[in-house]
């Protein structure tokens, strides 16, 4: 008798909380392998989701409540030994948010894991939680990827601060500042201005049509 192959998504969800880079994970509530802590990750729905993507974003959504305002494809993991319940498959993602997003909650559907301390996962989640920090911090050098761990508005300090702590560096910031306008990836928002210690800061965000602009050197 011919074997069903299982086909799922999982996804690596980051976020930058008590300055370091952390993952969501949740305990599974079934087995195999319950109540250990894994990613969040589902079956496809053939008769709901549109391709692998919308079944990873309502994956998302449906196990923490959140929507990413980034998510891209990460890696096809497969196997005859992944999966005790047989031969399967599974079509990862990473996603962003800002840490406000997961501190609210209140239903404790999930919990933040930093990438450097995480405890034993199954399957091979460990696996796909590598090639997802690895392509993370490969992309930031290149990208304005980092921005979508920050809130809607930002200082560019903050902005500097997020690449810095992606890229495991500091970076000199006069340098920093004078690549900015060049890689016009950040539109100032008028009026908007956060006080501080020391003068006013003025905020940006992301330009709309910049969801993910490609730098040709590396920041």
């Amino acid at each position: 008798m011919e074997q069903s192959i299982i086909v799922t998504v999982d996804v690596v969800l980051f976020t930058l909380a008590g300055d370091q880079l952390q993952i969501v994970l949740l305990k599974r509530e079934r087995e195999p392998y319950a109540q250990q802590w894994a990613l969040p990750g589902g079956y496809i729905h053939a008769d709901e989701d549109r391709d692998a993507q919308a079944a990873a974003a309502r994956v998302l959504r449906d196990k923490t409540g959140l929507i990413s305002p980034y998510l891209e494809q990460l890696f096809t993991f497969s196997g005859g030994v992944r999966d005790p319940r047989g031969w399967s498959v599974s079509i990862s993602y990473y996603a962003l948010v800002h840490e406000s997003l997961l501190v609210a909650d209140e239903a404790h559907r999930f919990s933040l894991w930093p990438v450097d301390a995480l405890p034993d996962l199954p399957f091979d989640h460990q696996r796909v939680v590598s090639y997802a920090v690895q392509r993370l911090r490969d992309k930031s050098s290149y990208s304005s990827l980092p921005c979508h761990l920050l809130p809607p508005l930002f200082t560019l300090t903050e902005l500097q601060h997020t690449y810095e702590r992606l890229l495991g560096q500091p970076l000199d910031k006069s340098v920093f500042r004078r690549k900015l306008p060049e890689l016009d990836f950040l539109e100032a928002v008028p009026d908007a201005i956060r006080l501080g210690k020391h003068r006013p800061a003025q905020l940006y965000r992301l330009r709309p049509d910049k969801r993910l602009a490609i730098f040709d050197r590396a920041m």
